[in-house]
């Protein structure tokens, strides 16, 4: 590999907070004499295409800005390519630099994340994969079907308002529609079996939505997906379990149950699942985890402490 550090752009990422971040991440690098190459695109597709070119010159690193679904549409490039990534996040969501301690918040978050492209510590992370009519799809944090999805799906044919307001109107929307799904699940490979419910999430990471830790005791690395699945709720039941989600606290629910397996399968009638915030198929799905499909430049304390997680186990 050369001594370079390519630089991939979602300028409209986080709701423009994309390119501000990308500005005052090439800034940190060049501060430390590193050679940047910059790739920005303008679409999804434009930033895909972007990404393979990226990768041919065998940088260094890639260092990507942007969001979990940014990141997400272009696994199909990066996987297996060698390359290592660091992830500036700059989206609105971040459940992936949640789960790996990555600088978010702070004011100097971006300049924090892009030094790692230098100095961060490799960690081999799990790639999830979607299989469904709609293809195969790859993910990083939690795939969900089910009331979740139908609220992703909502917000997307939402015109008005706009911001967080269109996807709290299309949360009360989908609660007045609430209805049982007719789920049947399947894990390593076992018979289908019927588990109506009011949703599924698969998570190879343990929060979606920006911070709920819908899997509580997912873990990036281990090979394996944690499955929670909340059983047929009424309105007013699934409206008081929503506190519970935010700190966790809900798998210890009786109408809640968990699952860890490799490979999940999933049916029901009219079925969606989205995966890092983006729709990704539809129809009956295959959810597997590949492990350590992925590495991406870490803090140094954080890799250490997987290190010494991987020698305890």
């Amino acid at each position: 590999m050369t001594g370079h550090i390519a630089v991939l752009v979602n300028p409209s990422s986080g709701r423009g907070r994309g390119a501000a971040a990308a500005v005052r991440a090439v800034e940190r690098l060049e501060a430390l004499d590193a050679e940047v190459r910059v790739f920005a695109g303008d679409s999804v597709d434009d930033t895909r295409r972007l990404a393979r070119e990226a990768v041919a010159g065998r940088p260094r690193a890639l260092v990507v800005v942007g969001g979990d679904g940014t990141l997400s549409s272009v696994l199909d490039a990066v996987v297996g390519s060698g390359v290592p990534i660091a992830l500036v996040p700059a989206g609105t969501g971040n459940d992936l630099a949640r789960a790996l301690g990555l600088p978010f918040e702070a004011s100097d978050a971006a300049s924090a994340a892009a030094e790692l492209a230098l100095h961060g510590t490799p960690r081999a992370i799990d790639v999830g994969e979607v299989e469904s009519a709609a293809g195969v799809a790859r993910f990083l944090t939690v795939a969900a079907l089910g009331f979740d999805a139908h609220v992703s799906e909502r917000t997307n044919r939402l015109r008005w308002p706009r911001g967080r307001v269109r996807y709290y109107l299309a949360i009360l929307i989908e609660v007045a529609r609430l209805r049982p799904m007719p789920f049947s699940v399947a894990f390593d490979g076992g018979a289908m079996h019927p588990m109506p419910g009011t949703l599924i999430a698969v998570g190879s990471t343990r929060s979606y939505g920006g911070g709920m830790p819908v899997c509580p005791d997912a873990a990036p690395d281990d090979g394996l997906l944690d499955v929670t699945h909340v059983a047929p709720l009424s309105r007013v039941k699934l409206v008081r379990l929503f506190p519970l989600l935010l700190r966790g606290a809900h798998v210890a629910r009786p109408e809640v149950t968990t699952a860890r397996a490799a490979l999940v399968e999933v049916d029901a009638p009219g079925l969606v699942i989205y995966a890092d915030g983006e729709r990704v198929g539809s129809g009956r799905a295959r959810i597997r985890a590949v492990r350590g499909g992925l590495t991406l430049l870490v803090p140094v304390a954080v890799g250490a402490a997987s290190d010494a997680q991987e020698l305890a186990a």
